[in-house]
């Protein structure tokens, strides 16, 4: 009986329709992510005027989301590495779906809240699975650049959600956001179905005999020779026929790597749950600028979040993302501090908004991808969504200053100065980790 390692096979192909086909579904999961995370700070002004509250109202409404979404994260993602990525984003699809279409008949801020949360819940488990699907199912050398591609549909849903505020809301209300958002998710579903395949990782991590591997391998290349005799393995680290434990990600040398990425991840997430929910409301409250306008540069800046991700995916592909993730959170720094220097009316204004998306959304893709090189696949949901949970404790607590600074009647220089402080932190963090990735653990020995 031969060892026929997944990874290896998957590593050696050339790009093929199936890999396109797992990008394309993959990247509507995550388009989806992108729109509903960020819809409500878009919008949030009118929330809460439609509700007859203050803009700073929306507090609870934004302490609720990011409480569910860290939740789910926790909750979520250990149940992917258990009963695999496609199921439990099908599952989360249908459920975060529903909750959402319920936000558009809400008749209050606090059930607008409570909607979030739960909602929140099961939305957070979708960019971990639909990352490790991406991770998994693509040649190695292409790796990096894949990941970007879905993570440039995440920030095209980011976009998109700016689109409902500056065109739908004056003619059809704040609801339509929510409209969108839910039938979205629901619309997703069958696709998924019929299109995307589990991960082979995955499978041979859990049983290396799951007779689903050889239908796909032969899905991924029609003349790959099998005879029945082989033994399956994920290749990467995973335990055949093993169940990954939780822990799992602080085993083998990972848990300094881990701990420096949870940290970073709180700085990281939490000012882009910040800046997401509040920069809009910022510009209204501090510089006068209607969210309508606001949301127009917003939607030009999508091009510099689009450019971040798909550089970076260059760059992970070619480099240490050691090398590449400093440089770019220090850029965001200065992007986010040119938002209190430079007036909304200058052209340099739409440079800042351009560098702001291409350094926050780059950076953060690279975040994500180095977490798909040091976790394997028996617990890599796991690992990105535990990260993931960490940052959205960070979106817990750093939006809670968003707030603050609105109703302090804080000037947008002194907010934005002391925002630009949290992507300082995530810079100095890779370099710290610098030399911490760990090498994947070793494989257990093959059933015989």
């Amino acid at each position: 009986m031969a060892v026929f390692n997944v990874q290896d096979f998957v590593d050696r192909q050339p790009i093929r329709p199936i890999h396109y086909c797992v990008l394309a579904m993959c990247g509507v999961a995550m388009f989806i992510d992108g729109f509903d995370v960020f819809v409500v700070g878009r919008i949030a002004p009118a929330v809460a005027r439609g509700l007859g509250q203050p803009p700073a109202a929306m507090q609870s409404v934004v302490l609720f989301q990011q409480i569910g979404l860290a939740v789910g994260a926790f909750l979520a993602t250990p149940l992917a590495d258990r009963y695999g990525r496609k199921r439990m984003l099908v599952i989360s699809s249908l459920i975060f779906g529903v909750l959402t279409l319920g936000v558009a008949l809400a008749t209050s801020l606090l059930q607008v809240a409570i909607l979030r949360g739960l909602s929140g819940v099961f939305l957070a488990g979708g960019l971990p699975m639909a990352v490790a699907l991406v991770a998994e199912g693509t040649p190695k050398r292409h790796r990096g650049t894949f990941i970007a591609l879905s993570f440039a549909l995440y920030s095209t849903g980011s976009a998109a959600s700016g689109a409902v505020a500056a065109w739908l809301i004056d003619d059809y209300g704040w609801q339509s956001a929510f409209w969108i958002g839910g039938l979205l998710p629901l619309a997703s579903v069958p696709l998924i179905l019929l299109l995307l395949p589990e991960s082979l990782q995955f499978l041979v991590s859990r049983n290396p005999a799951d007779p689903r591997v050889p239908a796909i391998l032969r899905r991924i290349d029609r003349t790959v020779a099998l005879d029945g005799t082989e033994i399956f393995v994920a290749g990467d680290g995973s335990r055949g026929g093993g169940k990954a434990r939780p822990t799992d990600i602080f085993r083998d040398g990972r848990a300094k790597t881990t701990i420096l990425i949870w940290l970073a991840c709180v700085l990281s997430m939490g000012n882009i749950a910040l800046m997401g929910f509040w920069l809009p409301t910022f510009f209204q409250e501090m510089a006068r600028i209607p969210i309508q306008r606001f949301a127009v540069y917003a939607m030009i800046g999508f091009a510099g979040g689009l450019a971040g991700t798909l550089v970076m995916g260059w760059l992970m592909d070619r480099f240490r993302p050691s090398l590449v993730l400093p440089v770019f959170y220090f850029g965001l720094a200065a992007a986010i501090f040119g938002f209190g220097i430079v007036p909304f009316e200058a052209a340099a204004f739409l440079a800042v908004m351009i560098a702001f998306n291409l350094f926050q959304t780059g950076g953060q893709t690279g975040l994500n991808t180095l977490m798909t090189q040091i976790y394997p696949a028996s617990m890599r949901s796991t690992g990105i969504g535990w990260a993931g949970g960490a940052g959205r404790i960070g979106g817990i607590i750093l939006p809670l200053f968003g707030g603050f600074a609105v109703g302090a009647h804080f000037s947008l220089r002194l907010t934005m100065t002391l925002i630009a402080l949290l992507p300082l932190g995530v810079a100095l963090l890779m370099l710290a980790i610098r030399e911490q990735r760990p090498e994947a653990a070793p494989l257990a020995p093959a059933p015989l």
